[in-house]
């Protein structure tokens, strides 16, 4: 798992780099967000020297990693994926096998795009909350029982962001990182994202601001900043508390 394209592609194929040493009938398994291109090559690279390459990028928060509860996303032949699976089912507690090389970053990217937008999403509405004067628990029994609800606003958000809790578990600059390698695949499919762009955009603001550093769920206060508005938090004794 490596924080960037370039990275991966040092580390698979640079010199001194896995593919340097590696013997025919190993696989190679990258678990890393990158851009589509990146799995492409690496596979291609690899099936040149007879070695399976598997991309799966990982889904979930950090603290389902620690409890061994990720889900995994899954490109690569039918055999690679049956030598890795007992692998991940010791990280993970759902894998799924998404098609070819290449279509486990794919659809980590259509997954980043909804969970990180979802962040803005929600930064705004309970902005407006805020600056509604309207209880914050009153508005989640509202959206929690309609389908404006996601699982940012009902999962994460309540342990983290509106818990006091802006320490990274996934930060603002990674997320941005992920909406610019959406924007940039879906271009390169023809495929126009203006939310998607939108969104990157708003991250760029809080990026800008100091706020990158931050768990993505801290979008919240980076609109409040911006809106002059109060960071909406759940009390001591809040029903929402636990997220449940």
């Amino acid at each position: 798992m490596l924080p960037n394209s370039e990275i991966v592609e040092a580390v698979i194929a640079g010199p001194g780099g896995v593919l340097s040493t590696a013997k025919a009938g190993a696989t190679i398994m990258d678990m890393s967000t990158v851009r589509p291109e990146t799995s492409d090559k690496m596979a291609a690279l690899c099936l040149k020297q007879n070695i399976g390459f598997i991309d799966a990028p990982v889904g979930r928060l950090a603290s389902h990693a620690d409890a061994g509860q990720s889900l995994f996303m899954v490109g690569g032949e039918v055999s690679d994926f049956d030598r890795v699976l007992p692998l991940l089912n010791v990280m993970g507690s759902e894998i799924y096998h998404c098609g070819p090389a290449g279509a486990g970053t794919r659809t980590k990217l259509v997954n980043n795009f909804l969970a990180i937008s979802y962040c803005q999403m929600n930064a705004e509405a309970l902005a407006l909350t805020a600056k509604f004067g309207l209880d914050l628990d009153s508005t989640l029994d509202v959206l929690y029982g309609t389908t404006a609800t996601n699982g940012q606003l009902k999962i994460a958000w309540p342990a983290k962001v509106l818990n006091h809790d802006s320490e990274p578990g996934f930060t603002i600059d990674l997320a941005h990182k992920d909406l610019t390698l959406v924007v940039e695949a879906a271009n390169a499919a023809q495929v126009p994202m203006p939310m998607a762009a939108a969104a990157r955009e708003a991250f760029s603001s809080a990026r800008a601001r100091g706020f990158g550093g931050k768990d993505f769920s801290g979008m919240l206060e980076a609109h409040c900043e911006l809106t002059g508005s109060d960071v909406p938090r759940l009390s001591h004794n809040s029903r929402h508390k636990s997220g449940s």
